[in-house]
Order: C-alpha cells, then structure tokens, then sequence
C-alpha cells in the first residue's frame, strides 16, 4: 500500500506539473519520474499525462513507462495494440471516436438548435489532431457543419477568434493538450464575450470556468495508472499489461458560466448532470 500511494501521490502532482513526489519503503526506495519543465531525475518508471510526452520517453530512453493520454495509442505508434501493447509503454486512454460522438450528442441534447461547431485543437500534435478528426466525423455524422481552427503556438489563438468572429458559429468543442489548456482562459472569455456555448473534455475547465464538459472520471483514470505503475515496480513487464480504457465519465455543467452566458438549458440536463458547479 505504501508504494501504491506513493504513485497515486505523483499522478496527483501533475495537473500542476511544478514537482516530483517520492516515498520510500521499508525494503527499497522507489522513484517514480513525473516529465515536466524541471530537471530530469533518474527513475524506474515515468508516468506521463500526454502522448508528446510519452512519445518522447518511448524514442529517447529504455524506462518504463505508465502512459496517461487521449490521443489513440495504437494510431499515433505508441503501442503495438491494447490488448498486448509490447515494447515499454502501457497506460489508460480515452476512446476516442466513441466519447467525440457522446460530447456531441450531449451539447446537440443541450442546445437543440446548433447547427455550426468550432474545433479548436493543437494542430501540432498527432495525438490532438487524431483527436479533432475524431469529432470531426461525429459531428458531420450527426449532421453539424464543422469550423476547423487548428492553433500550434499561442499567437494563433488571436487568428482563431477572429475567424469566429468573422463567420460565427453556434457552439465551441475544445480538443484539450498543453497549448490549448494553457490559454483555457483566452478561451472562456471569447465565448463569454460573443455568448458562445462551449464543451470541454476534462471536468477541471469547468471548474475553472469552462461552461460544461464530458469526460472520463479522472480519480478512477489516476487510479488505475498507479495500479499498472505499482505492478510493473513489483516485476511485470510493460509489454504484457493490456492498456486500459475508463469505464466512468461525468458530465458537469457551471452554472454560473451558463447565467453569464445568458443561456437556458433543458432541466433534464441539470438533471443528468453528475456534478453542477455554482
């Protein structure tokens, strides 16, 4: 136990990605690497939240590695297949194509008159872009014309915005890595400022004032990784744990960005709703 939260204290820091957490135990210490812009340490196993960062581990270095991410594993080369990944990486990730579709449903069952969704995404990153591609084809599914605003540094948000402006869509779906959750707040105010509905993929942009997202359960995702990093300390090979997928997704709602907003939703919405933030 005292090892297995000792990685579920590491994935706790990374939202924050400011430092590493170690623990000992009473036979052998454990490091547990956590990739972020402070100095490398050496580890026997790294445990990441993004497919940039797990692609650059599986290309430059032999440690195991706990793999957190929303991009496709298989498609982006990161595994062999999730059933047997091989090589050195295993990990949790999203189902891609099936939860684009659900947020799509869910904003479509919350908004019934959108007929036109911005995609906003890190044109950068394979994983992002497979991402967008994803929702991309659910949406046209689902009969929405699509707005593609593809950013890869901070600079071209202003671009995407005035794009927006331009030629006005009815709602926002934003595909979430580091370039887009750090400019979250850019993001926030535009759709305040032009009262444009918004869906996010991970709960803590609600909170932060994002007006509602759909997404797996990520106690239960940081969870299940400290479970997979915690076997591979105790001797099982990466390449023989299956890749795991969430089974619990949430659907949170702001409520007070939807007043700001001015916007009225369906109650059988708040009803569904599995945490609404005031």
């Amino acid at each position: 136990m005292i090892l297995r939260r000792s990685v579920i204290l590491a994935l706790g820091s990374m939202p924050l990605l400011t430092r590493g957490v170690f623990s000992q135990t009473a036979v052998r210490a454990r490091r547990v690497g956590l990739l972020s812009a402070a100095a490398p340490f050496q580890t026997d196993i790294m445990i990441t939240n993004a497919y940039a960062a797990a692609r650059v581990i599986k290309d430059r270095s032999n440690v195991p590695v706990v793999a957190i991410t929303g991009a496709d594993p298989v498609a982006t080369g990161l595994i062999d297949s999730l059933a047997r990944p091989g090589g050195k990486i295993t990990g949790i990730g999203e189902v891609a194509v099936e939860l684009s579709a659900k947020r799509l449903e869910v904003l479509k069952d919350t908004f019934p008159g959108l007929r036109k969704i911005a995609m906003l995404w890190n044109a950068n990153d394979l994983g992002m872009t497979g991402r967008y591609k994803n929702a991309e084809a659910a949406a046209r599914t689902l009969g929405f014309e699509i707005q593609p605003l593809g950013v890869r540094e901070p600079e071209d948000f202003a671009a995407a915005f005035a794009a927006m402006v331009r030629d006005r869509p009815d709602a926002i779906l934003m595909v979430t890595d580091a370039l887009t959750g750090l400019n979250r707040k850019r993001v926030f105010e535009f759709a305040a400022e032009h009262k444009l509905p918004a869906i996010y993929e991970y709960d803590f942009l609600v909170r932060d004032g994002g007006l509602m997202s759909y997404g797996p359960d990520m106690s239960e995702v940081y969870d299940r990784a400290a479970e997979l990093a915690d076997r591979i300390l105790r001797g099982a090979r990466p390449a023989n744990l299956p890749f795991e997928q969430p089974t619990r997704f949430r659907l949170i709602i702001n409520k007070k960005t939807l007043e700001t907003l001015g916007l009225t939703i369906p109650a059988a919405i708040l009803m569904r709703a599995d945490e609404v933030v005031e």
